[in-house]
Order: structure tokens, then sequence, then C-alpha cells
């Protein structure tokens, strides 16, 4: 008589054990299912990001020409980089890039993510427009614009001599030779921003603007006291990129002017390039290459720890 009651106990556990067996074997396939989603995107950025890092790393305790056997150098190249004057030039070049590159693209990709959320004609074309340089090779924007800021025959110092201004030497004058790539920079990639933003605009809930409208609320008091701290979190996520792509600047460089003139617009990784593939110093552009990624690691660890004070969530 006693067995009844032990059976009628002992079922509903033994269901409550195959319920969570059923669950782990459930939590097993979903996890099995996610790493074979992400191995298409996983291989390759262990294969191309995090393999050339640690070789790098190694690399930067060498001396190696790229054609002679590496020998152990241990840390005289980071010695003899941190040593040489140019190191800080060139990181002074690049920090005067990033300056003069991140306001212009974060105010104009603002200013136009905000005049294409609203309904205009012609709205969907004019997003494209935008866009389109973002997507266009840097060869073909470099020449475009080293035709544009041509010191003699460019339309951009034509334009100033008609309003009696002498236009300056552009990206042919060490003065003014950034502030060409800067203008470059920011016009190519004005567009990924404006798409960012716009992006967020879009998230913010139309009632919140409405609800301000009711109480009286302007258009400047409605951008600076619900658009702007709304979209927060996206022009958190614009600054970071921008910043990390503005430290590792290049392309735009070596194209229009190749670190002239007399060394003006020397970057960073231009430096690199140099030491590894002009000067057969493959140990020194490894170090240097690892100081950069220090300086940018250190520059996005503060922008996570600064976006509590600023960054809000809608």
């Amino acid at each position: 008589m006693t067995l009844a009651p032990e059976r009628a106990k002992a079922a509903p556990m033994r269901a409550t054990g195959r319920r969570q067996a059923s669950r782990t074997v459930a939590r097993r396939r979903a996890r099995w299912w996610a790493l074979a989603f992400l191995l298409p995107s996983a291989v390759p950025l262990v294969l191309f990001f995090y393999v050339p890092m640690v070789r790098a790393g190694w690399i930067s305790l060498h001396e190696w020409n790229l054609i002679s056997p590496m020998r152990w150098a241990g840390l005289d190249n980071f010695r003899a980089v941190l040593g040489d004057p140019t190191t800080a030039a060139v990181f002074w070049h690049t920090v005067q890039y990033v300056l003069g590159y991140l306001p212009l693209v974060l105010v104009f990709g603002l200013g136009i993510a905000l005049a294409l959320n609203r309904r205009l004609a012609g709205r969907d074309l004019l997003r494209g427009v935008y866009f389109l340089p973002v997507i266009t090779s840097w060869i073909a924007v470099a020449v475009v614009w080293r035709w544009l800021l041509n010191p003699t025959v460019g339309v951009v110092n034509q334009v100033l001599a008609w309003f009696g201004i002498d236009g300056p030497g552009w990206w042919a004058d060490p003065t003014w030779a950034m502030a060409s790539i800067v203008l470059a920079s920011a016009w190519k990639d004005v567009g990924f921003v404006m798409i960012i933003l716009l992006a967020g605009l879009q998230s913010i809930p139309a009632e919140v603007n409405e609800a301000a409208v009711l109480d009286g609320a302007g258009p400047w008091r409605r951008l600076w006291s619900i658009t702007l701290p709304l979209l927060s979190p996206s022009v958190f996520f614009v600054v970071v990129i921008s910043l990390i792509n503005g430290f590792q600047v290049f392309d735009q460089v070596y194209a229009m002017t190749e670190g002239g003139p007399g060394g003006a617009t020397q970057v960073v990784v231009q430096q690199v390039y140099d030491l590894t593939f002009r000067y057969g110093q493959a140990g020194s552009g490894a170090a240097l290459s690892l100081l950069l990624f220090a300086v940018i690691m250190a520059v996005t660890v503060v922008q996570l720890w600064g976006q509590r004070k600023w960054v809000h969530d809608a």
C-alpha cells in the first residue's frame, strides 16, 4: 500500500528531469547552430585580424628587412621608435587630422540627417547621392580633390578669386596640406555618418516630439532637449568609429600628398608603411603599429568610460 504514493511522487520528478534534459539538449543545439552561423565571419576575423596582430607582435621583437632571416632584437625596436623625433611628429600630424576631421563629419552628418529626416521631394534620391562618395575609390576621390584644390587652376581658388580672396596653396603648401586632406576625407565620409544618425533619428518615437510641440517647445528646444539626448547612442557610435578610422588614416594621405610637402602630412600609418617597405625595417614598423594600437585602445577605453555621463538610452 505504501508503494503507490512513492510512485506518485517519483513520476513528477522524472517528468521534471526529462524536461531539464530536453532543455539542456536544446541549449546545446542552439549553441552549435550559433557557432555554425558565426564561423563564416569568425574564421576571416581570426585569419586576417588576430593572426596578423600576433605576427606583428613577434616581428616587433626582431630585426628584419623582409628578405634576410629575422634576428632577435628584444625591445630595441620600441626604444628606437620612441627615441625617434619622427614618431612624435607623425603622431602629432595624425592628431591634427583627427581634430579637423571629426567635428566636420559629425556636424555636417548631423545637419544632413536632420534635413533628410523630413518629408522632402526626392528625399530617397538625396540620401543615395550623399552616400555615394562613401563607396567611391579613394584614388578617384584624390584625383578630383587634387584638381579642385589645385593652387593655380583649381576650382576652389578660382571661386575665392571672384570674391577678391587670394586662395592658399592647399596640398602644395605645408601649412594647408593637412586641411586639404581633412576636407576631402570629410566630404567622402559624411554620408556614412549621415546614414547612422538618420537611422538613430528614425528610432526616436514621434510621440515624444509631438508632446513637446503641445507643451510649446520650439525647434531649437526640441533639438537640444529631446533629439540630441535620444540620439546620443548613435552619436557615440559615430564618434568611436570616426576616431578609430581617423587614427588609422592612410589612403587619402598616400593618394593626395604621399606625406608631403616636406613631411607636413606624414601620419603614423604611412610611417609604418615607409619603415617596413621603403627602409626595410619591418621590426620598427611593427613596433610603431603596436604603439598606435595602444593609443587607439586607450582613446576607446576613455570613450567607453565617458559614455555613462552623456549617452542616454531611449
